[in-house]
């Protein structure tokens, strides 16, 4: 019997609006990569909504994610998605990353190793069919805390920073979501300024903390749109890909289909994309809203050189 494949994973850590669905793209562009999309949400999204997967299929018509389904479980039909949602509402948030890390045989731990079971199942299963590095970009840190706990997993972790005005400004928007089956779930959720500033913060911290753990980089939106050769270039050295890019220039980037399980309507755009900086916020986002999350997440806006940008 063939013995079972460690899957290389790369995570893409930090919160969402960060241009994690762009990388996640860029990166899928490469032989020798293949993204997998934000799977924490493959269970909700994936099996229960049936919404659609990247390539415009329902997600359970996917051949792709069909045939992951039946390496991994045997079929769609034998995971309970409903103890998944309990397991992801029991462990999986930022604010237990503390007791994630703590590990142990507690039942909480033996809960986290049972939500971490089904991932590896799923990226042992991708890493069978395609024998790629795969792209994750879920982006919750607690995700990527359990999955540090995993020792059949070559975790590596991309820590994902976008100015925290930015990001603000992003998740106040109305923004439609064309996979959605029904009305309920058409648009986006939208965050206030005081939440999405703790939520920056929290989720920033976090990640920041699994460089300890497993290899990681930090990369900031901003320096990824303004040098994305060299950018692109740093990712696939920490996956460990030697291929070249060369659908990567200076200023733009060209797309192909994928099979993205859930994430940023921008998973369903294809062709050349061109690259340039989104800072909308700075002319458009109310000035007294500009100020609460400037001075909420002042700490973190310097460590990472945003301070005096536009503040």
């Amino acid at each position: 019997m063939k013995p079972p494949t460690n899957p290389r994973v790369l995570f893409l850590a930090g919160l969402g609006r960060s241009g994690t669905t762009l990388l996640e793209r860029t990166l899928a562009e490469v032989d020798g990569v293949t993204a997998l999309g934000e799977v924490m949400h493959l269970w909700e999204r994936g099996l229960v909504r049936n919404e659609l997967c990247a390539c415009g299929e329902p997600f359970l018509a996917c051949p792709f994610w069909t045939a992951v389904g039946e390496r991994a479980f045997g079929g769609w039909a034998s995971v309970d998605p409903e103890r998944m949602a309990h397991l992801k509402g029991r462990v999986d948030r930022a604010s237990r990353v503390p007791l994630i890390a703590r590990g142990g045989d507690s039942g909480f731990a033996r809960d986290v190793r049972e939500y971490v079971a089904a991932y590896l199942a799923v990226y042992r299963a991708a890493t069978d069919l395609t024998g790629d590095v795969l792209v994750d970009s879920s982006k919750q840190s607690s995700l990527a805390w359990c999955l540090t706990l995993a020792e059949e997993l070559d975790l590596r972790v991309v820590h994902c920073v976008r100015d925290s005005r930015g990001v603000a400004h992003s998740w106040a928007k109305k923004v439609a979501r064309p996979e959605a089956v029904d009305g309920r779930d058409a648009e986006m959720t939208r965050y206030s300024p005081a939440l999405i500033s703790a939520m920056w913060t929290l989720h920033n911290a976090t990640s920041e903390l699994l460089g300890r753990r497993v290899p990681a980089v930090r990369l900031r939106y901003e320096d990824f749109v303004e040098a994305p050769v060299a950018s692109t270039r740093a990712v696939l050295d920490l996956a460990g890909v030697a291929t070249p890019a060369s659908h990567v220039a200076a200023d733009r980037v060209r797309l192909g289909p994928s099979h993205s399980c859930a994430g940023n309507p921008m998973r369903f755009t294809t062709g050349e994309i061109p690259l340039v900086r989104d800072d909308q916020w700075r002319s458009a986002q109310a000035t007294g809203a500009r100020r609460l999350v400037t001075a909420l997440t002042a700490p973190l806006l310097a460590h990472y050189d945003y301070v005096g940008a536009g503040s």
